[in-house]
C-alpha cells in the first residue's frame, strides 16, 4: 500500500489485520523503517490499530510502515504501507522563446513539466487564455507521457500563445508554464512530406488487470493516417482506439494480451512503422494457503502454501511476527516449541499478500466424546463391513478389538486398520453381536461399543436383457430384485455410467411404479442418442446389487466427415469423404447437395457416377456453374432413411469458363437525334462464368455489309446508345449482343431490327389561342402540324414578373387540340407557347400569346343572416358580399344543398340574396353559399339545417342577440 501526502496536519494509517477481532484482545505496536514508534510522542496516538499522526513532516514521517499485533497466542505482523509525500513544483519564471514554423511543416512545442511527485501528471495546452485549451484531433496531438503538443503540419490558424497545464491527480494541483509565441510563416505553396512518427511508445511492463495506454503520433503534410495491430495475432477484445487514432488503450489487460504492438502511420508521400513489446506481469495470488491447523504431538506437519504471480512469487514465513524460514515449511517430531502465529508471505516485484494461521499442538488421552462409535451397524450376509473407531487423542493412540469377550486379530476375513477401523468381509449370520474398540496412548486409554446386526442381501433376480429396435419405437428393461423385507429398496436407473434423473428425462424415460420389487425402465420413442449400456441397481442402505444390458437403436445414417474438395474445374469438382456411422443399417447410397449465393437452399448436385454406392467415398459433383462460389455437403441414406448430413466444405470457387448464353430480348429504337438505342436484359451472376465480364453489341444498317461493334463493360447494364451526326432519322439496323469474360466470347443473340431515332418535327403549331376561365385557370387549344412524327404538344407558360427558363410544362398526347392550365395567379400577365414533340425531342414554338388571368374571387364569405322555416321548405338569407378592389366583382351566388357528411348535392344559382330548400326527409342537411365572380367562386359559409328545428342552436345564440330579431319557429 502507498500514500501520498501534499499538505495536512493529520494523517491515519490503517491495516485490517491491525484491527483484529483476535480474543484475547489483542496488543498493538507500530514500526516504522524497522525501528520501533514512540506511542508516547505527543506526535502519535493510536484509535483502536490505527496509527494518528499529528502534523506530519516529510523528513520525520516518509517511510515503511507495519503494524504488529499479540496476545498470548502469539504474534502477527501487517502488510507494509509506504508513507510519502507529494509536490508539484511551479513553472520556471522565466519567459519561453517565440517558435516560428513554415506552413505545412510539422513541430513540436515541449511543455518540460517542473518537478513533481509522484509521476502521475496529466497534461493540457492552453490557447492565449484560461480556461481556453486547445481540441487534440487528427492533426494536433497532446502526450499523456511527456506533455509535449505535437502538430503534424502547422496552418495559419495555429497563431497564437500557447501554455503547458499540468496537473497532479493525486495532490489536486495544478500549474501552467510561460506563453510560447507560435508564429506560422505563410508559403505560398506549401510541400507535402512523408508520414514521420514523433511520438513512440516504449517497451512497457504492465501489471495484469491495470489499463496500458500506448501513444503513436507522426508528423506529415498531408496529415496521416494511423493504424494500429498485434503482430502475428488479433488485438484484444478490450482495445479501444481513441484521439483520431493516436492513442491505443486496452483496459484490463490480460496475459494472453502480452506481444508486440505496431502504429503505422500513412499519407499519400509515404509510411512510418515503431513497434514495441507489452509484457504482462501478475500481483501474487494464492494458489493453497495455511489455515489454522491442529497436530498431535510428536507428529511430522507439511504446511503447503502455494502461489502463482509474474515473475514467480517467493515464499517466506513469519513466526509470531519475526522471521523463520523460507520457501517450503515442513516440520518433524512437532513440541510445544512449535506452536504459534504463523504467517506466509508471497511476494514479487509488485507486491506482497499475506495468509495467517495458528498452529496448535494437542496431547491428550483418548476419548469418545466428540466422535463415539454407531451404536447400531448393519451388515448384509455375505458382504462386507466397516466398522469406524476414531476417538480424539494425542499422540495416535494403539487400536484392539473385541467381539463380546474374544479378543480380535487380523486373519483372512478380519482386519484392523492403522486408523482403528474394524473390517469384516464374507459376513455370516454369526458375525452380529457387540463389538468393543479400545484405544491407548501414553496420557490414557478409553473404549466405545457397537451392535452389529447382520440383514439379508440384495440380490438381483430379474436382470435387464438386451434388446434391438429402430429410431421412434418403445424399448422395455425389466429389473426385480430380493432384498431384506426390514429395509427399504430403490432402483436407480445409469446409462452409459450417468444416472438417469426422470424429471428431467421424463419425455423418453418412465417407470413401472404398479409392480412391487420391480424396477422396470420403459423406453419411449427412442432415438439414436438413446442406444448405449442401461444398468440397473437394487439398493438399500445397507447393500446393493447391479445388472446390465446393452440398447441397439437402429436409424439412418450419421453424418459422413473428413469432407475434402479437389481437382476443381469449370463445371465439376472432385470430393472425399470418410464413412459416418452407418448406425446398425448399411448405408446404401450417398447424395452431394451444394449451395451458392444464387439461394439459401441446399440442392441435390448431378455426380459421376450418377449412383453413388454405400461403399464409396468419393465421386464427382458435375454441371456446376464456371466461375461460382459453392459449399458442398454429403449426406448418407439407409433403408431407415436418410441421415444428417456433413459439416459443410470450405467455400471454393469453380474455374472460370467462357460464356454459353447469349443475352434476350435484344431490341431498342427511339432516342434522340442522331441516335441508335439498342436495349438487351443483362445475363444473371450465374451466366457470367468469368472475371472482365461484359457485353459485345455488333450493329449495321439493314442492307450494310459490314458489322460495327462496341465493348460494353458494365456488366448490370442493358442498353447502349449509338451516336452518329451522319445517321439518317428512322434508319433500320440489324443489331445483335453476345457476353464475354476473361476467358473468352459467348455466342450472339438473334438478330432483331430497329430503327434510328427520328427526327424532331420541324412546324409549330398554329392558330393557338387562349381562354380565361377564371383567377386561377386558362384554357389553351391549337391547330395540329402536319408532320406524322409527332407523339405529343407541350405547353409551355410563365408569368411575366418570371424569367422565360422558369417556365412551367404541360404535355399532352398528339391526339388532343387543348390544354387546361390551372393553379395560376389572380390578376397576373402570362405568356403561353406550344410545341410539338416526338422521343427525339421537340419542335419549334409557335408564336408567343400573351393573357391576363381575371382578379381573384371574393375573399369574403357571405354572412348567413337567417334560416326560417317555412311549411315545407326553408328560407336561408344573407348578406349581399362586397368586393375588394383587387377583387372580381360579384355576379350572383352559388347554393350547394347536400346531406351532411356527404360531398355531392344539389347546385342552385341565383342573383338574390336568398334560396329557398326542401326540408330534409332524413337526418341534417348542409346549406353551402359562396360569392360567383368572373375570377371564379369565393369563400363558403354554410348551415345545418333538418326536420326538427330552423336553425342550429350554435347559429341561433350568435345571430339572434347580435341581430336583435325575434325568428317564429313554426312547427
Amino acid at each position: 500500500m502507498k500514500m501520498w501526502l501534499l499538505v495536512s496536519h493529520l494523517v491515519i494509517i490503517s491495516f485490517t489485520s491491525c484491527l483484529s477481532g483476535a480474543s484475547p484482545f489483542p496488543v498493538y505496536k507500530w514500526r516504522m523503517n524497522n525501528g520501533d514508534i514512540d506511542l508516547t510522542s505527543d506526535r502519535y496516538s493510536m484509535v483502536g490499530g490505527n496509527l494518528v499522526i499529528n502534523n506530519p513532516d516529510k523528513q520525520k514521517d516518509a517511510g515503511i510502515y507495519y503494524c504488529l499485533a499479540s496476545n498470548n497466542y502469539g504474534m502477527v505482523r501487517s502488510t507494509e504501507a509506504t508513507l510519502s509525500f507529494g509536490y508539484l513544483d511551479p513553472f520556471p519564471p522565466e519567459e519561453r522563446p517565440e517558435v516560428r514554423v513554415k506552413e505545412g511543416k510539422g513541430m513540436v512545442l515541449l511543455c518540460d513539466p517542473p518537478y513533481h511527485f509522484p509521476d502521475d501528471l496529466s497534461y493540457r495546452w492552453l490557447l492565449n487564455e484560461f480556461p481556453v485549451f486547445i481540441t487534440m484531433d487528427k492533426r494536433r496531438f497532446v502526450s499523456q507521457t511527456n506533455g509535449n503538443l505535437y502538430i503534424a503540419n502547422v496552418e495559419a490558424s495555429d497563431k497564437g500563445n500557447y501554455s503547458c497545464f499540468v496537473s497532479s491527480p493525486s495532490i489536486t494541483k495544478s500549474v501552467f508554464s510561460k506563453f510560447i509565441p507560435l508564429i506560422p510563416l505563410p508559403e505560398r505553396t506549401t510541400k507535402p512530406y512523408p508520414a514521420d512518427i514523433v511520438v513512440q511508445f516504449k517497451d512497457i511492463y504492465a501489471l495484469m488487470g491495470q489499463n496500458v495506454t500506448l501513444e503513436c503520433f507522426a508528423l506529415g503534410n498531408p496529415v496521416p493516417d494511423i493504424r494500429w495491430r498485434k503482430v502475428l495475432e488479433p488485438m484484444p477484445s478490450t482495445a479501444e482506439i481513441s484521439t483520431s487514432g493516436a492513442v491505443l488503450k486496452i483496459f484490463n489487460i490480460q496475459l494472453e494480451d502480452e506481444g508486440t504492438y505496431e502504429c503505422e502511420a500513412e499519407n499519400n508521400r509515404g509510411k512510418d512503422k515503431h513497434q514495441a513489446r507489452i509484457y504482462v506481469q501478475a500481483f501474487p495470488e494464492w494458489v493453497e494457503h495455511i489455515n489454522d491447523t491442529e497436530v498431535d504431538i510428536g507428529s511430522d506437519l507439511y504446511w503447503p502454501c502455494v502461489a502463482t504471480g509474474k515473475p514467480i512469487p517467493t515464499i517466506r514465513w513469519l513466526k509470531n511476527g519475526y522471521a523463520y524460514h523460507k520457501g517450503e515449511l515442513r516440520l518433524y517430531d512437532v513440541t510445544f516449541e512449535n506452536a504459534g502465529m504463523y504467517q506466509c508471505i508471497a511476494e514479487n516485484t509488485h507486491g506482497a499478500i499475506y495468509a495467517n494461521a495458528e498452529l496448535k499442538i494437542l496431547a491428550l488421552a483418548p476419548t469418545f466424546e466428540m466422535n463415539p462409535m454407531k451404536k447400531k451397524i448393519l451388515a448384509a450376509k455375505g458382504g462386507r463391513v466397516i466398522i469406524e473407531c476414531k476417538p480424539k487423542a494425542a499422540p495416535k493412540p494403539k487400536f484392539s478389538w473385541s467381539k463380546g469377550t474374544e479378543w480380535l486379530v487380523n486373519s483372512s476375513r478380519i482386519l484392523i486398520w492403522e486408523d482403528g477401523s474394524l473390517e469384516i468381509n464374507n459376513i455370516t449370520r454369526n458375525d452380529g453381536g457387540i463389538y468393543t474398540c479400545f484405544a491407548e496412548n501414553n496420557r490414557g486409554r478409553a473404549n466405545n461399543t457397537g451392535t452389529l446386526v447382520i440383514t439379508d442381501p440384495t440380490r438381483i433376480i430379474l436382470a435387464p436383457i438386451n434388446a434391438d429396435i429402430t429410431v421412434g419405437e418403445n424399448a422395455t428393461m425389466q429389473c426385480a430384485a430380493s432384498f431384506d423385507p426390514a429395509l427399504d429398496l430403490t432402483f436407480i436407473w445409469s446409462f452409459n455410467g450417468y444416472v438417469i434423473d426422470f424429471n428431467k428425462e421424463n419425455i423418453h424415460y418412465q417407470r413401472n411404479f404398479m409392480l412391487d420389487s420391480n424396477g422396470e425402465l420403459l423406453i419411449r420413442n427412442a432415438q439414436l442418442k438413446h442406444a448405449g449400456r442401461y444398468t440397473c441397481t437394487a439398493q438399500t442402505i445397507v447393500d446393493n446389487s447391479s445388472a446390465s444390458a446393452d440398447l441397439v437403436v437402429r436409424g439412418p445414417p450419421g453424418p459422413p466427415g473428413g469432407l475434402r474438395i479437389e481437382d476443381i474445374r469449370a463445371t465439376s469438382v472432385a470430393l472425399t469423404w470418410s464413412r459416418g456411422s452407418d448406425n446398425h443399417s448399411p448405408i446404401s447410397k450417398y447424395t452431394i447437395q451444394t449451395k451458392t449465393i444464387l439461394s439459401d437452399d441446399w440442392k441435390d448436385a448431378k455426380t459421376d457416377p450418377p449412383i453413388i454406392e454405400g461403399n464409396m467415398e468419393a465421386a464427382r459433383a458435375v454441371d456446376l456453374i464456371p466461375w461460382m462460389e459453392y459449399e458442398f455437403r454429403v449426406v448418407a441414406t439407409n433403408t431407415l432413411g436418410i441421415g444428417e448430413p456433413s459439416i459443410p466444405s470450405n467455400k471454393i470457387k469453380t474455374d472460370g469458363a467462357a460464356p454459353n448464353v447469349a443475352p434476350s430480348d435484344v431490341g431498342g429504337g427511339g432516342g434522340s437525334n442522331r441516335e441508335l438505342t439498342i436495349t438487351w436484359v443483362p445475363l444473371s451472376r450465374e451466366y457470367h462464368y468469368g472475371n472482365n465480364f461484359g457485353y459485345i453489341v455488333a450493329f449495321k444498317p439493314f442492307d450494310g455489309e459490314e458489322w460495327k461493334k462496341v465493348t460494353v463493360t458494365n456488366p448490370d447494364t442493358g442498353r447502349y446508345v449509338h451516336k452518329d451526326e451522319t445517321m439518317r432519322p428512322s434508319t433500320a439496323f440489324q443489331v445483335k449482343v453476345k457476353a464475354f469474360n476473361n476467358k473468352g466470347d459467348g455466342p450472339y443473340s438473334l438478330t432483331a431490327v430497329i430503327n434510328s431515332a427520328q427526327d424532331a418535327p420541324s412546324e409549330a403549331p398554329t392558330e393557338v389561342g387562349v381562354k380565361v376561365l377564371s383567377s386561377s385557370e386558362i384554357s389553351v387549344h391549337w391547330e395540329h402540324v402536319v408532320e406524322k412524327i409527332v407523339e405529343s404538344y407541350q405547353i409551355r407558360y410563365w408569368a411575366a414578373h418570371d424569367k422565360e427558363a422558369a417556365a412551367h410544362r404541360v404535355q399532352v398526347t398528339s391526339q388532343e387540340y387543348s390544354a387546361r392550365l390551372e393553379n395560376l395567379l389572380p390578376d397576373t400577365q402570362y405568356f403561353v407557347e406550344v410545341r410539338a414533340c416526338n422521343s427525339a425531342g421537340c419542335g419549334p414554338p409557335s408564336d408567343m400569346i400573351e393573357t391576363f388571368t381575371k382578379k381573384a374571387p371574393p375573399s369574403q364569405p357571405p354572412r348567413i343572416i337567417s334560416s326560417i322555416r317555412s311549411g315545407s321548405r326553408y328560407i336561408i338569407t344573407w348578406d349581399h358580399v362586397v368586393a375588394l378592389s383587387n377583387e372580381s366583382t360579384v355576379t350572383g351566388y352559388k347554393v350547394l344543398y347536400r346531406p351532411d357528411g356527404q360531398h355531392d348535392g344539389k347546385l342552385y344559382s341565383t342573383h338574390k340574396h336568398s334560396i329557398e330548400v326542401p326540408i330534409p326527409r332524413d337526418g341534417e342537411y348542409v346549406v353551402e353559399v359562396r360569392a360567383h365572380s368572373d375570377g371564379g367562386d369565393g369563400v363558403v359559409s354554410q348551415v345545418k339545417i333538418s326536420g326538427v328545428s330552423t336553425l342550429s342552436p350554435t347559429l341561433l345564440g350568435l345571430l339572434l342577440p347580435a341581430l336583435g330579431i325575434v325568428v317564429y319557429l313554426a312547427i
